[in-house]
C-alpha cells in the first residue's frame, strides 16, 4: 500500500511534507447489497505539502499545519458517510484537505482491502494542487 509522491518537477523543496499512513477506518462503501449493509475496511494515505518557513523559524504550533485536525476531520467524514466510488471517497478526502489555505499541494489514496478476489486490494489515488501546473 506505497502511496507515491507526485514527481519532483511538481515540489518546491522548500515546502514541508506530511505524510498520513495508513490511516484504518470502516465505512460504507460499494455498490452490492452486503457492501450497502456493512461498513468494510478502507486504508487512507495522504501527503500534504505547504509552506512551514513560520513553524520552522518561530517553532510554534499556530504558525504549523495541524495534521492532527485534519486527521480527525477525516476520520469524522468516512465514518459519518456512505460512499458507492472510492473516487467520490478520495475526491470528497482530497477536498476537505485542501479546504485548508495552507495546503498547496495534496495526494490522497484510498484502499479498498480485499475488493478483488486474489488481489491484496484496490486502491484510487486523486492530487490536487494550488499552483498552476507547468507546461511539459
Amino acid at each position: 500500500m506505497t502511496l507515491y509522491a507526485l514527481d519532483d518537477q511538481h515540489f518546491d523543496h522548500d515546502l514541508a511534507t506530511i505524510r498520513i499512513k495508513n490511516l484504518r477506518l470502516r465505512t460504507y462503501i460499494g455498490i452490492k447489497d452486503d457492501e450497502i449493509q456493512n461498513r468494510q475496511d478502507v486504508v487512507i494515505n495522504a501527503i500534504i505539502r505547504y509552506r512551514a518557513d513560520n513553524a520552522v523559524a518561530f517553532n510554534r504550533i499556530e504558525q504549523a499545519l495541524n495534521y492532527r485536525t485534519i486527521t480527525k476531520a477525516v476520520i469524522a467524514l468516512v465514518e459519518e458517510n456512505r460512499f458507492l466510488l472510492l473516487e467520490r471517497m478520495t475526491r470528497e478526502i482530497l477536498d476537505l484537505i485542501m479546504s485548508h489555505e495552507a495546503v498547496l499541494t495534496a495526494q490522497v489514496e484510498i484502499d479498498k482491502p480485499h475488493a478483488l478476489r486474489f488481489a491484496d486490494s484496490v486502491s484510487v489515488t486523486l492530487s490536487a494542487s494550488r499552483e498552476p501546473r507547468r507546461p511539459r
